[in-house]
């Protein structure tokens, strides 16, 4: 199973970015998506995901109301939708795949194969 994430950059606070990432070797839909962003010298940080059923997408706290995820089966690729940014979302961007269905969403360590990170860098 392999993920690539792209789609980071630069924008102004207040401005949007959209990331996508590529699943190949399973179906995106068969056991959920999730993106996490790192910042130097802390731990992962959950951001959102979306489950096998494609229901209930969830979302950190920090980021509800402001960015969306979503997925297109035909493509196999998972979206982040990231309007509203602010300085504070500035990190790298990661997505992971977890092995299974039974698993903790919210949690990095419920997740094996991951992507490499795209940064997103929001300017004051």
């Amino acid at each position: 199973v392999q993920l690539q994430a792209s789609g980071g950059g630069s924008v102004q606070a207040g401005g949007s970015l959209s990331l996508s990432c590529t699943v190949s070797g399973r179906r995106a839909s068969e056991y959920g998506v999730g993106w996490f962003r790192q910042v130097p010298r802390k731990e992962r940080e959950f951001v959102a995901a979306i489950k096998w059923s494609g229901d209930s997408p969830l979302y950190a706290d920090s980021v509800q109301d402001r960015f969306t995820i979503s997925r297109d089966t035909a493509k196999n690729t998972v979206f982040l939708r990231m309007d509203g940014l602010k300085p504070e979302d500035t990190a790298v961007y990661y997505c992971a795949a977890p092995q299974t269905t039974n698993t903790h969403y919210t949690s990095w360590r419920g997740y094996q194969y991951w992507g490499r990170g795209t940064q997103v860098t929001v300017r004051e």
